[in-house]
């Protein structure tokens, strides 16, 4: 029972840390490139590549901060990535005070805080790998995967509305904040995580260390088709985004603030989906929840193509994403659990960032594809394509998960 309590304390710490960061994130949702057009009035070329460019490269230069976080106590390495977010972030409003914003600064800042983030992430698997009890996995994800939707419904608008009433650096000195508390939940949670075993008293980064995160998941039968799953869903449904903008608010008519309840409302979903998650499984089993869940949350995006102006295409756009957002809120948390579950404890932080830094890199890369295309084609074919693609990925699941345990289905399992 002490263990457990130790266990549960420690992810309570976590997950706090967790909520604080991601809310303040969300809060900040798109605070570079308002700051960009509000303050230093750049150009739509200077924007989309801070947008682009800025993730890209931090996406490349945490690949080889994998292999050097694996050997290391995870708690201090996320402590230290929330108080260098912290530090650069705080660099924005110093610079807008004394009148030196530059978007070249703005980029230096979205680089290192994409590198920042993947190494956290990586991290937060790797700690909840190592504190939490391995029947309990699902539980935890689920948690974080509800935090996560609920940051993104109430983070943005409250965001946008701080930003009217104080000024365009306020979302970006919130989510400074938010990375410093963040770090002192860390703090709080006092250790657990294990203490990773070292090849020899002084390891070396070696050049072939940087491609071991994607070695294992490409030779790993139950990980490969999850990843190019993964990355490939993940990709089309970020490309077709902004897309979607520029049909509703430029042809279709809606105001920005009937745009943003399109997408606030149906993150609802998200949350019901993770609450769900535990209790799907323990009925059907992880293997039946992974194959439907996954097929669903690719049937709904190619419905976005057919949105129209008034009342009942903003209904059509909140149903489609309400239903995308609940199949990803069922889907996520038992994907990140199998994950988990199927890499060792030596190789989670490598794995899991290759895994961060190829779908961010695969998301840039879709974007640019798909803003090309919208400009030959139209906003409207773009998303129908991204959306007809999407109906394919069901085809890259895995068709049968090599089973390590026994499915949840006991009544104490079902139980949130």
């Amino acid at each position: 029972m002490d263990g457990r309590r130790s266990a549960a304390w420690r992810f309570g710490w976590l997950w706090t840390a967790y909520g604080v960061s991601t809310f303040g994130t969300r809060f900040a949702f798109d605070a570079f490139a308002l700051v960009a057009l509000l303050v230093l009035h750049a150009g739509p070329a200077q924007v989309s590549l801070l947008a682009a460019v800025g993730p890209a490269v931090g996406a490349v230069l945490s690949v080889p901060l994998g292999p050097w976080v694996e050997y290391r106590r995870k708690r201090p390495v996320m402590i230290a990535t929330d108080l260098v977010r912290c530090a650069v972030l705080l660099s924005v409003p110093l610079a807008y005070a004394l009148d030196a914003l530059t978007v070249a600064q703005l980029l230096v800042v979205s680089v290192t805080v994409a590198a920042a983030d993947i190494t956290f992430q990586a991290s937060v698997g790797a700690y909840v790998k190592d504190v939490v009890p391995h029947e309990e996995l699902l539980r935890a994800n689920g948690r974080l995967e509800s935090t996560t939707w609920t940051a993104t419904m109430l983070g943005p608008p409250l965001g946008g509305a701080a930003i009217g009433l104080f000024g365009p650096v306020t979302t970006v000195v919130a989510d400074a904040v938010s990375y410093l508390l963040s770090a002192g939940a860390l703090g709080a949670a006092g250790g657990g995580d294990r203490r990773p075993e070292r090849p020899d008293p002084r390891p070396r980064l070696r050049a072939g260390d940087l491609l071991d995160g994607w070695r294992y998941i490409l030779r790993s039968h139950d990980l490969r088709p999850l990843f190019l799953n993964t990355v490939l869903v993940n990709g089309l449904i970020m490309a077709s985004s902004p897309l979607l903008v520029v049909l509703m608010v430029g042809p279709l008519g809606f105001a920005p603030w009937q745009y943003g309840l399109a997408f606030a409302v149906p993150c609802l979903g998200g949350l019901v989906g993770a609450r769900l998650s535990r209790r799907l499984v323990a009925r059907f089993g992880e293997r039946r929840v992974l194959r439907v869940a996954g097929t669903l949350r690719a049937c709904w995006s190619v419905g976005l193509a057919f949105v129209g102006p008034g009342v009942a295409g903003l209904v059509l756009v909140i149903v489609i994403e309400f239903g995308l957002i609940t199949s990803m809120g069922v889907f996520n948390p038992v994907f990140s659990t199998r994950r988990l579950e199927r890499t060792p404890a030596d190789r989670v932080v490598r794995t899991l960032s290759a895994w961060s830094a190829t779908s961010k890199a695969a998301i840039a890369a879709l974007t640019a594809l798909w803003g090309l295309l919208a400009a030959f084609t139209g906003p409207r074919a773009a998303i129908a394509l991204a959306g007809a693609l999407l109906l394919a990925t069901p085809l890259l699941l895995p068709r049968r998960l090599d089973e390590t345990r026994r499915d949840r289905n006991s009544e104490a399992e079902a139980k949130i």
